[in-house]
């Protein structure tokens, strides 16, 4: 269908247009202005916010990926207090989704058992206990994540995920506990 459009397509060379219409001059838009970056002054906003390398290539700056590693959500942010995790747990259960409590060793995704397309190590977790289905408050929650943490919580990453039981996925995560290395 593109290749019946742009065959259809007719392209009139702008001294043409102008010649066979009684317009002035100044009605035609020549081919070769068009807006480049800095013409109104300075530094696009774009531009800013990026760096070059010296070549054509411009790139957002990333965060520093040694000795730095970030997990799920709000994995950024300084670890979250007994009354932050309340909350995002209420979250969870307002939305009608199932709290659950994983653990696992690494804490990362990797791909070191294969590098097939769609294959990663460390994306499943073991699961503590059973989802919390029907659970009402995240005081019930807490408890469970601290028993967690007096089994595991040295040497694993713990974190609480909302499991959607009607769309059968994961709709929220978020690490509660980091071991202490």
């Amino acid at each position: 269908m593109a290749s019946v459009v742009a065959s259809s397509a007719v392209v009139i060379p702008v001294a043409a247009v102008a010649a066979s219409t009684s317009s002035k001059c100044s009605d035609v838009i020549s081919v070769k202005a068009g807006l480049k970056a800095g013409v109104f002054g300075g530094k696009s906003e774009w531009q800013a916010k990026t760096q070059t390398n010296g070549s054509r290539v411009s790139c957002m700056q990333v965060w520093e990926p040694y000795n730095n590693l970030k997990f799920e959500t709000l994995s950024y942010l300084p670890p979250l207090s007994q009354d932050a995790l309340a909350k995002q747990i209420d979250y969870v259960i307002k939305s009608g989704w199932a709290p659950c409590i994983e653990f696992d060793v690494q804490g990362t995704v990797t791909r070191e058992g294969s590098t097939m397309p769609g294959y990663y190590d460390g994306r499943y977790w073991t699961m503590w206990k059973l989802p919390m289905f029907g659970c009402t408050d995240s005081a019930s929650v807490l408890r469970e994540i601290e028993e967690c943490k007096k089994l595991y919580g040295t040497k694993c990453y713990i974190r609480c995920l909302g499991f959607d039981n009607t769309r059968q996925v994961q709709c929220a995560s978020f690490i509660v506990h980091q071991p202490t290395l």
